[in-house]
């Protein structure tokens, strides 16, 4: 059996993270998602438990607490972690699950996880990511505040194996799943050896 493996997908809020995601998942049924848990509020038209696991702030940190969260971080004022227990099981198996995450919980996995690939998303500008980011509707506060965090996310693209341009979506799919794919036909996954 080959050995499974975490795909980490990163980029700056609207850089296109969901959308990639979506795409792969489509294409691909052998993959699987892992849906993060969040502090925040949900968004119009989001599900708990589909998109994210919602929780209030107590039980967030009663997970922290509890060692049920691989990763976890206070980004845009809220907590996020990814639930560890749904990860193990899936690679254990031998399966590729996908991360939408932060750069600062992707750098927490890549230390604790010698199975996680990585994937930073860059948009083709600051200028269009702030198009994407009125085209959804954030407000205008949290448009500043994602552009300013954006320019330190950007310059630490370097610490991930890949980086692919979010310019236009079928090229930028296409190259994520030619990853996974030269990821999945590595010698040292058929052999366990990674």
């Amino acid at each position: 059996m080959r050995a499974g493996f975490l795909f980490i997908i990163s980029s700056p809020s609207g850089g296109g993270k969901s959308t990639i995601l979506r795409e792969l998942l489509r294409r691909d049924p052998s993959l699987y998602y892992s849906i993060s848990c969040t502090t925040r509020p949900p968004r119009a038209g989001e599900e708990d438990g589909r998109h994210y696991f919602f929780l209030p702030v107590s039980e967030f940190r009663r997970r922290i607490r509890r060692g049920e969260l691989l990763e976890w971080a206070l980004v845009h004022g809220n907590y996020y972690g990814t639930p560890k227990r749904f990860i193990d099981e899936k690679t254990a198996a031998g399966r590729v699950v996908l991360l939408d995450i932060d750069v600062q919980g992707a750098a927490k996995i890549r230390r604790r996880r010698a199975d996680a690939v990585s994937l930073f998303l860059r948009p083709p500008s600051l200028k269009e990511l702030e198009a994407r980011l009125r085209r959804r509707r954030d407000t205008r506060g949290s448009i500043g505040t994602r552009l300013k965090n954006a320019r330190r996310e950007l310059a630490r693209a370097g610490e991930y194996d890949y980086c692919v341009v979010n310019d236009r979506l079928k090229p930028a799919v296409a190259q994520a799943e030619a990853i996974v794919l030269a990821e999945l036909l590595r010698v040292g996954r058929r052999s366990g050896k990674i």
